[in-house]
């Protein structure tokens, strides 16, 4: 079959990206998104120079090495490994460690470099592959590298001009970490981690590794698989995590997982990988126009929606601080000395910290990519028994409340009114944020399913946290004290973020339907509705304030807390009370950064103020980290690279330029500023999309689906 398949392509490099003739024509935006693949036509050297790929759990960082090597790292996003005591970093202490599954190397027979210096390495985002070309003429070698959207599998495919002999090889590259190569694998490599027994009990026993295999391949060594003079070559590697008591349990496991993928036929699951990237593509679409930095700016846009579509639909949510594509880092420091660090290492550790993990998730929603937020509401839904639990134990009350920082497995600490002011302390509203977007998720999929198993469970217990936790004050009011505001200022009383977020929150909740909602469950949340104090804002009522009272306390990090009432709970915005209120309060923050997990792109669209939004977008999605090549591996700010908290706020922020939503309203082009055109296509609640064409500031081939909700539309641009 194999042979039959490899017969059907011609050696010209662009025909490596072969379409399954079963597709419909070519969607209108394909020609915008071919002229932002990414070429290169100079190898490697290193991992730094190396271009992601993913399925949304397995990942790979492939890199050419300056031999003609193709190299790449494997991850996957449940690939936890045991805590590392030993770490110098004290937050790679805690959490697990998300590691690298491995190193593989595919070398060939004779080098086509040898005595060609052409070389062509192409990431083609149409059908998720890299291609690369080494070498010309007869002695041209061609690989294509792929993992299957729809199976755990990762694909390698090479096709010469003359024979070859192909070199498959994997490297044990982590030092201090051992893992275990099996021995006496016929025709293939198979290797795993497997964590001790005495690990924490949520990462005890976790086993992964992978087997390689290929028709021709045969064994030279444990770790390395050659073929005979050939000139086509197929390389499967079959990824496996598993809880297991053994290596031997894992590999049991794994050979029942090959067994069934080697029965599919590998045309059909081409045609099938090809044709989830094309409806993933197809889902939405912003390509600029006008000068060099729009051209650059969607680059960016794009490429972070890749990047998080190949790392999205794993087991656990988007690590903020590398994702799955952390990559080697020899000039990391320690305390000022040098400190070289593998590609296991990120800083921040493998915790979860609510805050930077949001930002890659709530423009998945206008993307329409509503599958990727999903591993982010089952972690938080599998914590929430714990987490009440823990609640029950040290408060004596109901309700639940999720951590800034924690592991995937959650857990929290107590944290009464004695105990000392920190970051992080007495910081309880991420379970008001979540509940907040996944109030959205379920209104713009119209899921009821998603709605009583995980929001309503989730916001639930928030809101009885809040309630019960915390007393009242004179007038009857309920009292947030001690309460962070976020991790700007400590123990403070009545913090805008919280207040912000139970106005938000309570009011969409009261408007569940009744199928969803009891009236005693109605009846609460009215009641708590009823005694929320107001925003904080100062006495001359000019200005929304980060808490409530005298504004002494000091302040410990780089945000605006005031402006959380404008986002993430939109309270303030285009077309609602008060829009002068949050625009003075906006134009007089003292926080001002650019980049990372920086607000003001969106706040500021939200606000309709268009030149700061396009200046604070334009910088996130063109932050390229400087020492690695790719153009959308974020420069480290004040997380770890590649940042994904950048790329996610860019996102955010052009979405809101071009589209905002409030209740069935859709205002379009709120925030749009001049010099941009745009083709675009996005994601509104009720199941609907908005796809249109800005030219000169003006909206044009408006196409609303379905065409009901066109009475719903805003058009900014005739104003």
């Amino acid at each position: 079959m194999y042979k039959k398949y490899f017969r059907q392509l011609s050696f010209g490099l662009l025909s490596l990206a072969l379409t399954s003739t079963a597709f419909a024509k070519p969607i209108q935006q394909d020609t915008l998104l071919n002229q932002y693949n990414v070429t290169w036509d100079m190898p490697g050297p290193t991992s730094a120079q190396s271009m992601p790929l993913g399925n949304g759990d397995i990942g790979l960082n492939v890199w050419v090495e300056k031999s003609g090597d193709l190299v790449f790292y494997i991850s996957k996003t449940d690939a936890w490994g045991g805590e590392l005591k030993e770490q110098k970093d004290p937050w790679m202490q805690q959490g697990g460690v998300l590691m690298k599954l491995g190193a593989i190397h595919v070398s060939v027979s004779p080098n086509p470099l040898a005595k060609s210096t052409t070389f062509k390495q192409i990431l083609k985002l149409k059908n998720s592959e890299i291609l690369v070309q080494e070498g010309e003429g007869k002695s041209a070698v061609k690989l294509r590298v792929w993992v299957d959207a729809n199976h755990p599998v990762i694909r390698v495919e090479t096709l010469s001009g003359s024979p070859i002999s192909v070199n498959v090889k994997l490297d044990n590259w982590r030092e201090g970490i051992t893992d275990t190569v099996l021995n006496n694998q016929q025709n293939q490599i198979a290797w795993y981690h497997h964590n001790s027994p005495n690990a924490d009990p949520h990462l005890a026993n976790l086993t992964f590794g992978a087997v390689i295999k290929g028709k021709g391949l045969v064994s030279k060594d444990a770790s390395t698989l050659q073929s005979g003079k050939i000139t086509s070559q197929l390389i499967s590697i079959y990824p496996l995590t598993a809880v297991t008591g053994s290596g031997e349990q894992w590999l049991s496991k794994l050979k029942q997982q090959v067994t069934g993928m080697e029965k599919l036929s590998l045309e059909q699951t081409r045609a099938a990988h090809q044709q989830w990237w094309r409806q993933f593509w197809n889902r939405s679409w912003v390509f600029l126009q006008g000068d060099e930095q729009a051209k650059q700016v969607t680059q960016g846009y794009v490429l972070q929606r890749f990047v998080t579509a190949c790392a999205g639909r794993g087991t656990g949510p988007i690590k903020f601080n590398g994702s799955i594509f952390v990559v080697d880092n020899p000039n990391w420091k320690h305390d000022g000395k040098p400190d070289p660090q593998n590609a296991d290492f990120r800083a921040w550790g493998g915790q979860y910290w609510f805050q930077n993990t949001r930002a890659m998730y709530w423009p998945r929603l206008m993307a329409g990519d509503f599958d990727m937020m999903l591993p982010l509401f089952h972690m938080y839904a599998k914590i929430l028994p714990a987490n009440a639990a823990q609640v029950k134990q040290f408060y004596k009350h109901d309700g639940a409340y999720f951590a800034e920082t924690s592991p995937f497995w959650g857990g929290l600490q107590y944290m009464g009114p004695d105990v000392k002011p920190l970051y992080t302390n007495h910081y309880f509203t991420p379970i008001l944020e979540l509940s907040m977007m996944m109030l959205d998720y379920y209104e713009y999929t119209g899921d009821a399913k998603f709605a009583k198993q995980t929001l309503l469970p989730i916001a639930t217990a928030g809101l009885q946290f809040f309630d019960q936790h915390f007393g009242r004050d004179s007038t009857g009011k309920l009292l947030l004290d001690p309460d962070n505001s976020i991790e700007m200022f400590w123990k403070v009383h009545n913090p805008a973020p919280d207040i912000a977020a139970l106005h938000a929150v309570i009011s969409r909740m009261l408007q569940l339907p009744a199928t969803l909602v009891d009236d005693k469950t109605r009846a609460q949340w009215q009641k708590l509705y009823s005694i929320l104090p107001p925003l904080p804002v100062s006495e001359d009522r000019k200005l929304l304030l980060p808490y409530t009272g005298p504004q002494t306390a000091k302040s410990f990090n780089s945000e605006n807390p005031e402006l959380y009432s404008i986002y993430p709970f939109r309270l303030y915005g285009v077309g609602k009370p008060d829009l002068e209120l949050a625009r003075n309060t906006f134009d007089a923050r003292k926080q001002r950064s650019k980049g990372c997990w920086v607000q003001d792109p969106i706040q500021a669209a939200m606000l309709g103020e268009a030149d700061v939004a396009k200046d604070y977008v334009s910088f996130a999605l063109t932050r390229k980290a400087p020492d690695l090549k790719f153009p959308a591996f974020w420069a480290s700010g004040n997380d770890y690279h590649p940042d994904e908290d950048n790329g996610g706020n860019g996102e955010n922020g052009l979405q809101q330029m071009l589209l905002q939503n409030d209740g069935k309203k859709i205002i379009l082009l709120p925030a749009w500023s001049a010099g941009w055109d745009a083709d675009f296509k996005l994601n509104a609640p009720y199941n609907t999309t908005i796809e249109g064409k800005v030219l000169n500031g003006k909206l044009q081939n408006l196409k609303v689906t379905p065409a009901s909700r066109m009475a719903d539309v805003i058009d900014m641009s005739k104003k």
